[in-house]
């Protein structure tokens, strides 16, 4: 009997604990949830028990984080990435393989020798992005070098959205299916690509102002801006030579430059805490931020007008309507104390972007190659539209969890040779994983080639 471990059962960890319950009995798995709350989990696994158990859990505790490694073959991390280290140490120390969904830190990138020495497979990345955008991309890069083809750009963009069905009245047409701090946070720092042979920079201050029109057949227009660091994908995918690479993100169209005002205004600045009180409101905090109106500003519309005015901004126009929308400039307590803007923001959001029972959320990932054959240039497009449930059975858990069941399949499977700390480029991973989200699941990306 195999025995996984999965540490962390939260919101994108729904399809994966299906996957691995549906599988266990013909796999010959013991499965083992731990979770710092397991009582949810008591309905899901009811009817499992010989196969299956829920456990507290607690990463500070030591002795039960290495009870629970030394009890496992395979550990699963749906843990925080920030969390992944102790987990991998521990694993490597016991020679036991460890799964995620989470990019390779600089910390676990280091054991990759000592896992290689253990015998222990570090197997990371092998969720939706990253994870499926490794697979779907290397899938098509190979196809064309079996070809002959040269591929001279690539660009690849994925967003976590909300269906069209569900985007109703919210003029940012977004709800949080993921980590709310990671959104909040996205993009600082600089984002690092290639075009046409040249490096290429975006600030962060200047990143959600110069982004690209991407068009998905069948959903519209969406806003696409760099991640990032593209650059580090050239080796992995072997595309050292490219000219053009780039990786980034989705949102709907207009979402980007009500956020770049968001970033002009500071709210996302996550470096100093503001030693405000609880009941501070928004109102209040917006005009902590704008230069000083004489006199006051006397109500709501007339703050928003400042703010529009400052940020030169029309009052009528899609990014006002947005920030109105987040209540920015209302007497709604900010509910937190010596909060940094980004925690506030993070915190206001939370309440105005909660996925609802019967929301759907949305998938949508894009490959976009240019590529030169027996002299001819083509561009390849491949595309993934997946739709949620349901708020429990959403989208993302789907590309998130069933990729990384699959590749525990795998592994448990023993059909995984590599050892050390590895991501899933390589064809015998992601080829069965692929075939089996299409056949099984019907997630299969539309690949439309033209002549150029």
């Amino acid at each position: 009997m195999t025995r996984i471990t999965l540490l962390g059962a939260g919101r994108s960890a729904s399809s994966l604990i299906e996957y691995l319950l549906r599988h266990a009995p013909t796999e010959n798995w013991f499965l083992t949830v731990a979770d710092a709350n397991p009582a949810h989990l008591v309905p899901v696994l009811a009817a499992h028990t010989e196969y299956a158990r829920a456990v507290p859990f607690a990463l500070e505790n030591e002795v039960l984080l290495q009870e629970l490694v030394s009890g496992a073959d395979i550990v699963i991390s749906m843990l925080p990435a920030l969390l992944h280290g102790p987990v991998a140490r521990m694993c490597v120390q016991l020679g036991r393989h460890l799964a995620t969904a989470s990019y390779v830190s600089e910390e676990i990138r280091g054991l990759d020798a000592a896992a290689r020495a253990a015998g222990s497979t570090l197997l990371m990345e092998c969720g939706l992005d990253p994870g499926l955008d490794h697979m779907s991309a290397m899938a098509v890069i190979e196809e064309i070098r079996e070809r002959g083809g040269r591929i001279t750009s690539f660009k690849s963009y994925c967003g976590g959205l909300l269906a069209p069905d569900s985007e109703g009245n919210n003029p940012w047409k977004y709800k949080f299916t993921w980590n709310p701090r990671n959104v909040v946070l996205a993009g600082q720092g600089t984002a690092k690509y290639l075009e046409n042979g040249h490096p290429r920079y975006i600030p962060y201050q200047h990143l959600f102002a110069r982004t690209e029109s991407i068009l998905v057949p069948g959903y519209g227009d969406f806003d696409g801006y760099a991640n990032r660091d593209s650059l580090s994908y050239r080796a992995p995918y072997g595309l050292d030579d490219i000219p053009t690479i780039l990786r980034g993100t989705l949102r709907r169209a207009g979402y980007c430059a009500a956020w770049h005002a968001l970033v002009r205004l500071g709210l996302t600045d996550d470096a100093v805490r503001l030693g405000n009180a609880a009941d501070l409101t928004w109102r209040e905090l917006l005009e902590s931020y704008l230069p000083v109106l004489v006199p006051r500003a006397a109500n709501e519309t007339a703050l928003a007008m400042h703010c529009a005015d400052y940020l030169g901004l029309s009052m009528a126009g899609p990014e006002m309507e947005r920030l109105q929308w987040l209540g920015l400039f209302t007497e709604q307590p900010v509910g937190l104390a010596d909060g940094t803007p980004a925690q506030l923001l993070e915190r206001l959001l939370t309440q105005k972007w909660q996925l609802q029972p019967a929301d759907h959320d949305m998938i949508v990932m894009q490959h976009l190659f240019e590529f030169e054959l027996a002299g001819v240039r083509y561009g390849r497009t491949s595309s993934l539209v997946v739709l949620g449930d349901d708020a429990t059975h959403t989208a993302m858990a789907k590309t998130v969890g069933l990729p990384l069941g699959m590749a525990v399949r795998r592994l448990a499977r023993g059909e995984v040779a590599a050892r050390g700390v590895l991501i899933p480029t390589g064809a015998d991973l992601y080829q069965p994983i692929l075939a089996e989200l299409a056949a099984d699941y019907g997630i299969r990306f539309e690949e439309h080639e033209t002549a150029r």
